[in-house]
């Protein structure tokens, strides 16, 4: 009797000590804040292979991240307005998406730009936040002079897309900076540059309002 109450109290001891370790881990991970390691989701396939992880963001109390696979990729939403999960258009459509394709910005409407480069020119799509929930914006985006991204141009509190283009249908160096509202038309464009490099910021070229006029002149 006494050798089968050591086994027992042996056998507690252990079970203590493994919950205790598992409680220890627990309260050592990292938060839910911009993160840019890789890591498989076992339970979701992007193209033809398993989901990896390639950059978080945190918007607000939600956490946006981008998943990448062999031909594919999906945008993943958790947090505090539940969990949605989008296709990410740009990288069925062949887009390079890594680590510096995510960009978010946190207000009344939040909103994040997808970004990635194919063939020269810059893919994007944008995810919304408002009213609490995410959605698609209807509209893709396009930068074919080397820049494509999210700013508060017009200061009303929420991203702006920024992309810089080529004029000439392309078949000439001269180029102008373009700014689109998530939320509505295009607010406008810069006056053309004999080339991109000449572009005011480049190689991040975000204008001011004074400098816009309406894109149909450019």
């Amino acid at each position: 009797m006494g050798g089968s109450r050591s086994l027992q109290v042996v056998a507690v001891v252990a079970a203590v000590v493994v919950v205790a370790g598992v409680v220890f881990a627990y309260f050592q991970r990292p938060n839910n804040t911009d993160s840019g390691q890789s890591g498989t989701d076992s339970g979701m396939r992007c193209g033809t292979t398993v989901c990896q992880v390639i950059i978080g963001k945190s918007v607000g109390k939600d956490l946006v991240e981008l998943l990448g696979g062999t031909g594919g990729g999906r945008i993943r939403v958790t947090g505090e307005t539940g969990p949605f999960i989008f296709e990410m258009t740009i990288a069925e459509s062949g887009a390079a998406v890594n680590g510096d394709s995510l960009q978010c910005s946190d207000g009344t409407v939040s909103v994040c730009l997808v970004r990635g480069e194919h063939a020269g020119d810059w893919h994007g799509e944008v995810l919304i936040r408002r009213d609490g929930t995410w959605s698609r914006a209807q509209a893709g985006y396009l930068a074919n002079a080397g820049f494509l991204g999210l700013h508060d141009v017009n200061e009303d509190g929420t991203g702006d897309v920024v992309a810089s283009q080529l004029a000439c249908d392309g078949q000439c160096k001269n180029a102008y900076v373009q700014v689109y509202s998530v939320l509505g038309p295009d607010i406008g464009c810069t006056t053309t540059a004999p080339s991109r490099e000449q572009l005011v910021g480049w190689p991040v070229p975000v204008p001011k309002m004074s400098q816009l006029r309406p894109c149909a002149d450019s």
